[in-house]
């Protein structure tokens, strides 16, 4: 009885807080230490006493803590709670970590989930694989769902000659190209046209900056161009089929223009003989 007498109205021990709070008595001693949270008061017994404003600042801790942020982060991010506007301000700005930590777990939520959808589609155990899709969601790279069309030959000769910038810079010219190519598809001009040369050109030129040049690689980009609608991204799939269907021509009359032989195909020469 003696002991709560000596307990002023209003003001908690360090026990009674932790109760509330859901916390320990180890570790509100600890942010004591650390100057996170030091005690209001002291009682005439020496005891450390706690007022409802600590309450709501060891919220302000217990918050920023369940996002991620360190204790020494914690600190630098607690403000005064000496007027309505800096309570205002303070919960403002949990408010906002809160929310950002939200947007942080959608988007992991999403990758997971996307992951899982491709491992089922990929059929096969393939962690390099899984792993190479995570680092293009983790990019925001909208065509991640490509990686699974790649073998592991080809996966490793993208991992060799692009990285991050230069991998989405050469999707974001190349889809360009396909758009320019399906103009002039429309215009429903003829693979012998001019605009429709410099395209096969362009575009040529492109192959050869993704394969650095190793000709064993165009037959697999041959037939990963001619892959099914993805069920990721149907209109995608179907506006490059579109494109490499009207292409093809153009780029044959190209490559005979400048004397170069697709892999595979023989010569008039080789027909003959």
């Amino acid at each position: 009885m003696e002991k709560k007498r000596m307990i002023p109205e209003d003001f908690m021990t360090v026990g009674q807080l932790a109760q509330k709070m859901g916390t320990t008595v180890r570790t509100l001693q600890y942010y004591d230490r650390e100057g996170l949270l030091t005690p209001s008061a002291q009682s005439e017994g020496g005891r450390r006493l706690y007022t409802y404003k600590d309450m709501i600042r060891l919220h302000q801790i217990q918050s920023l803590k369940s996002l991620g942020f360190s204790l020494d982060t914690i600190k630098n991010r607690l403000v005064s709670l000496e007027t309505p506007k800096e309570v205002a301000q303070a919960l403002a700005d949990q408010a906002a970590a809160i929310r950002e930590k939200i947007e942080g777990l959608q988007e992991a939520l999403g990758a997971v989930e996307t992951l899982r959808e491709e491992v089922l589609r990929i059929k096969t155990v393939d962690f390099k694989k899984y792993a190479d899709i995570i680092v293009n969601l983790q990019m925001h790279n909208e065509y991640y769902w490509l990686i699974k069309h790649f073998d592991e030959d080809m996966l490793d000769h993208i991992r060799s000659r692009f990285d991050k910038d230069s991998g989405m810079a050469f999707m974001d010219r190349f889809n360009r190209l396909n758009e320019e190519i399906l103009r002039l598809r429309q215009e429903e001009l003829l693979p012998e046209d001019p605009k429709v040369q410099e395209a096969a050109e362009k575009f040529w030129n492109m192959v050869m900056e993704f394969t650095g040049g190793d000709m064993s690689l165009l037959p697999k980009l041959m037939e990963l161009g001619n892959f099914r609608e993805d069920e990721n991204d149907p209109g995608w799939a179907k506006r490059q089929a579109m494109a490499n269907a009207y292409i093809e021509p153009a780029l044959g009359l190209y490559l005979q223009r400048i004397n170069l032989q697709m892999p595979g195909e023989e010569t008039e020469q080789e027909k003959d003989s």
